[in-house]
């Protein structure tokens, strides 16, 4: 009987650990603001992918181009038809690492700035960038923060209103509550 309980108590401790050591979520929040006239250019996808190992800092996000959402239809089937041509590239994503995971306390309540590093991927261009965000821990849940931009034009994504109507730079916030 010591036996069946000793295996039993030591995969159940093995089952905590492996689900503590990754952070996940599928309901990720990514919005972005490419307003550079008159008219107001944002859109918001709530179905954000990502995975991150607090162990090492590797994180990784994807989501769906089509999740994107528009205050205005007519808006969206631009951005998805002329823009980011999401029939052909479907998928934007992020891999790489946080490379200050270390000043991250996760048994500690507390807002701590982080690095990523890494690799993203937008209308099928790969990109290596380094963007600033936030780790908040508050009662054993953590929640990634980030704001950065990017450049139209080194993800190839051109249409004859850029410069005009649509800013030649996208404003990008990340939001994840593991």
């Amino acid at each position: 009987m010591r036996k069946y309980l000793f295996l039993f108590l030591l995969m159940s401790s093995a089952h905590c650990v492996s689900a503590q050591s990754l952070l996940s979520t599928k309901s990720g929040v990514a919005k972005f603001n490419a307003t550079g006239g008159l008219v107001k250019i944002e859109a918001v996808n709530n179905q954000v992918d990502c995975k991150m190992l607090p162990s090492n800092g590797q994180i990784v996000f994807a989501l769906l181009v089509k999740g994107f959402r528009f205050e205005n239809q007519l808006m969206e089937d631009h951005f998805n038809e002329n823009y980011l041509e999401s029939t052909k590239f479907p998928k934007a994503s992020f891999k790489g690492y946080i490379t200050n995971i270390a000043t991250v306390n996760f048994t500690v309540d507390g807002v701590y700035k982080v690095i990523a590093d890494g690799v993203l991927t937008i209308h099928g261009v790969d990109q290596k960038i380094q963007t600033p965000g936030t780790i908040t821990v508050k009662s054993g849940k953590a929640i990634l923060k980030s704001d950065f931009s990017v450049k139209l034009a080194d993800y190839k994504i051109s249409g004859s209103y850029i410069g005009e109507k649509i800013a030649p730079e996208a404003n990008i916030q990340i939001n994840c509550n593991f």
